[in-house]
Order: structure tokens, then C-alpha cells, then sequence
């Protein structure tokens, strides 16, 4: 009899009453042809693979990782709010043996979620995974390492943004040249912030690359860095819109190329992400993720239109690809040289601004950030944002956030900013002010005006 070499656990989930329109690529049947795939395959027959039910989370677990605009509960629906449980569950299951690899089939996706959350944006509310890794940690202690590895032909630019300073996260983003697709970000130089520069990892790939392409980043460049890293989980955010048939990326790898990738990498949490081609990929892609993450053989698979010299990556592409690598490779082992006072400046706070754009709700924001430079800690962090919708309507924020691992001087300066925020002038200026520690599970919120 066919039995799992690895236990696997499926989260599948399909959320059947969210979608943004009947014909958006981000419907219900997305998740649906997949589940039919796998019953017709017979993969819940196999012996150590195994489907779970994911809970509805509440607002603690969110409040973590995200400052959501006025509050969770105006802001997340139920279906998110399954995803979010499911990914938890997931992470319960690697955490307590009872399973050595979970797969979380739901859906809405998360990985365009900033830390602060106005509105959606790529599909995106609540960045799941980035709510699961809050949870791990809440579960293990602040000195766990994690490694996301983002696969998704868009740039995870939400889980770059909330772990960008974080110095016991590594992510790595392979994506689509942000020059030639949403977001427009993911660059080689976004590599992170003063308290973990250099863990921040983009590798923005050609359109038209294909498995050679991707598989050969994963091989020369994303295994040896984690090798180096030595994260205690790795969580793959595994989007399939890097398939050759998916209607909104130029890409062109195959379901047996997802499959080798989630081989080689060999991660301990699968967060189902994009991928828009509801009957050409997703259904053979998944199969493909779940046959090896048990360990199984997946030679066998192939979809129905599958043409090797039509999607042959040209000459071209395998010399960017390959430049590309060489680039990334050099800036990682190169990394702590770097002088950073170059970078982030000597004054107390190391400020950026930025514009962000939640293309979903047709709302514009603009944040001011201040980091801390702390020899001690991270560094607390302090954020102005201002939302304008398509109506004209402004809210202006601010947010406090106190890193985990935070030092004294840190966190009583942080305290001290949320007081000066709610009761001096400045509350006259602002509709909301956020205080947010994950470590203590503190999460406060005052509305002004």
C-alpha cells in the first residue's frame, strides 16, 4: 500500500462565501477544482495524509501582527478570519508533532498586508502567514528563527514590509521583475532595515522563466542561504502564479517544476498564495506540492497542455536568471561589511517615507516611519499614516510599535511616546493612535476625534 513518507496535514478551506466579483480571478472555484483534484487523485486515501478543519481566530491573534483602520472588526471578515485560523492550525499541527509538513489551502490570500491595513490590497487584508509566525513565536520564545520563502509570482512585499527590521526573520521573495508587474517592488535593493539588513532577499526574475530559471535560484542561491541562516521553520508562501497559464503573470513554470521546488526547499508550513488559472495549474500544482511534501513520487504528473518546446526558457532569460543570482549571491556574503552609519544615518531615528497604494480599495497612503538606531534592541518604531480614499475622505493615524526582545530604555520611551500621542497637541492632528507590543500581547487603540 502507497503510505506518506512524511505526515502531512491539509488545511482546505475554500471560503466559499468571499469573493471580490463572481469573475474575479479570486473566487470561490479556485479552491473548489483543487479539492476535486485531489479526491479524483485519491490523496486523501493515502495513509499520513490527513485534512483538518481550520477555527475562526479572534481579534488577539491579528492585533499581533497588523494595526487594522479603525479596528479588526470593521476591517476582517469572517472568511479572512478562517484563513487566519487555518494558517494557526497549521503552524499547531508542525509545532506539536502531529504532523511533519501542513499544507493551509484557504483562502483570502495575505502576503500584499502591510502592518498597517487601511483597506485590501492585491487580493490581500491580513497577511496570514506574518499572523502565523507571530503565533509560533508567541509558542516558542522570542529567539526563534523563521525563514519565509515566497514564491509567488508577485513581490511579498506586505511580509517584507512587517518583518523589515526583524533580526530573527529571513525572507526571500523570488518573483517577477517588479519593472514588468504588480506591485512594482522587489528589487535587490530592498534588503532590509538597520536592526536586519541584508536579511531581506529579492530576487526579481525575467518574464518567461521557466522551471531551469527558478529551480536553478533555488539550487545556487535560496539552499545555500538557508543553510547559512539556520532558521528553526521554514514557511513557504506558495503562490502559483508563476505558471505558464496563468492569466495575469508572464511566467512559465510547470506543476512538476512546483513540485521539485517544494522538494528542494523541503519547508515545514505551505500558505497557499496566488494563482489565477482556476482549471489550467491550480489543481495540478497542489497535487504536485502535496505528493512531495509526502515524500512521494511525482514524476507522473503533468498537465494536459503541457508542451516542453513551447515553454522552453530562452537563452536570453537563463543569462538574466543566471546574472541575477550571481548579484543577490555577492550582496548576501557581503552583507555584514557594509557600513550601515552609510545607510541609516547617525541621528537617533532612522526615518523613511513611503506611498502605498491599495489597489482593491482605491486607497492612497502615505507613511512616515521612524526606527529607533538602539545598540541594545531592534529599536521601537513610531508610524504617521494617512489614508485617502477614492471619495476624498482622509484618516490620519499613528502607530507605536514595540519590538520583541525589546530593551528597557526602548520600550519605556515607547510608552512614554503612546501618552504623548493620546494626551498632548498632537492627538488634535490625529483621528487614532495604536500602541502595539506583540511580545507582551499589548494592543492598545485610542480614538481621538
Amino acid at each position: 500500500m502507497l503510505t506518506a513518507q512524511n505526515k502531512v496535514g491539509l488545511i482546505l478551506f475554500p471560503a466559499f462565501d468571499w469573493c471580490i466579483t463572481p469573475d474575479h480571478p479570486e473566487r470561490e472555484e479556485r479552491l473548489l477544482y483543487t479539492r476535486d483534484q485531489i479526491l479524483e487523485e485519491g490523496l486523501f486515501d493515502i495513509p499520513g495524509i490527513e485534512e483538518y478543519r481550520p477555527f475562526v481566530a479572534e481579534d488577539q491573534y491579528i492585533q499581533r501582527a497588523h494595526i487594522c483602520v479603525p479596528s479588526v472588526v470593521q476591517r476582517v471578515t469572517e472568511p479572512h478570519r478562517i484563513a487566519v485560523g487555518g494558517c494557526i492550525l497549521a503552524a499547531d499541527l508542525v509545532l506539536n508533532h502531529h504532523v511533519d509538513r501542513a499544507f493551509a489551502l484557504l483562502r483570502p490570500p495575505g502576503h500584499h498586508a502591510f502592518r498597517i491595513v487601511h483597506g485590501t490590497r492585491g487580493f490581500c487584508t491580513v497577511n496570514n502567514e506574518a499572523i502565523m509566525a507571530e503565533h509560533i513565536r508567541h509558542r516558542l520564545g522570542p529567539h526563534v528563527r523563521i525563514a519565509f520563502v515566497d514564491t509567488d509570482a508577485h513581490h511579498g512585499d506586505g511580509t517584507q514590509d512587517i518583518f523589515y527590521n526583524d533580526p530573527n526573520i529571513l525572507h526571500i521573495s523570488l518573483h517577477q521583475d517588479g519593472r514588468t508587474l504588480y506591485p512594482g517592488t522587489g528589487f535587490i535593493t530592498e534588503r532590509g532595515g538597520p536592526a536586519a539588513y541584508g536579511q531581506t532577499i529579492n530576487i526579481p526574475l525575467p518574464p518567461g522563466t521557466g522551471d531551469a530559471g527558478i529551480l536553478y535560484a533555488v539550487e545556487h542561491l535560496v539552499l545555500p542561504i538557508l543553510e547559512e541562516w539556520q532558521p528553526d521553520y521554514i514557511i513557504n508562501s506558495a503562490g502559483q502564479d508563476n505558471h505558464y497559464s496563468d492569466p495575469l503573470t508572464n511566467m512559465k513554470f510547470s506543476a512538476r517544476g512546483y513540485a521539485r521546488l517544494t522538494e528542494m526547499l523541503n519547508p515545514d508550513i505551505v500558505v497557499l498564495e496566488g494563482g489565477y488559472s482556476i482549471e489550467g495549474a491550480l489543481p495540478y500544482v497542489n497535487v504536485g506540492l502535496i505528493l512531495a511534501l509526502a515524500g512521494l513520487d511525482y514524476s507522473h504528473l503533468q498537465e494536459p497542455d503541457w508542451d516542453q518546446q513551447r515553454l522552453q526558457q530562452s537563452p536570453m532569460v537563463d543569462q538574466i536568471v543566471i546574472q541575477t543570482v550571481d548579484q543577490v549571491k555577492k550582496l548576501w556574503e557581503t552583507r555584514r561589511q557594509v557600513d550601515k552609519r552609510k545607510l541609516f544615518g547617525n541621528e537617533p531615528f532612522f526615518t523613511r517615507q513611503r506611498t502605498i497604494y491599495y489597489d482593491t480599495d482605491e486607497i492612497m497612503e502615505t507613511q512616515l516611519e521612524q526606527i529607533r538606531l538602539c545598540e541594545h534592541c531592534s529599536g521601537w518604531r513610531l508610524i504617521y499614516s494617512t489614508a485617502i480614499r477614492s471619495y476624498g475622505h482622509s484618516t490620519k493615524i499613528a502607530a507605536v510599535i514595540v519590538p520583541w526582545l525589546a530593551c528597557e530604555q526602548c520600550r519605556s520611551a515607547a510608552d512614554e511616546c503612546y501618552q504623548r500621542l493620546t494626551d498632548g497637541k498632537e492627538k488634535n492632528h490625529l483621528h487614532q493612535v495604536f500602541y502595539q507590543d506583540s511580545e507582551r500581547d499589548m494592543f492598545l487603540s485610542e480614538q481621538l476625534r
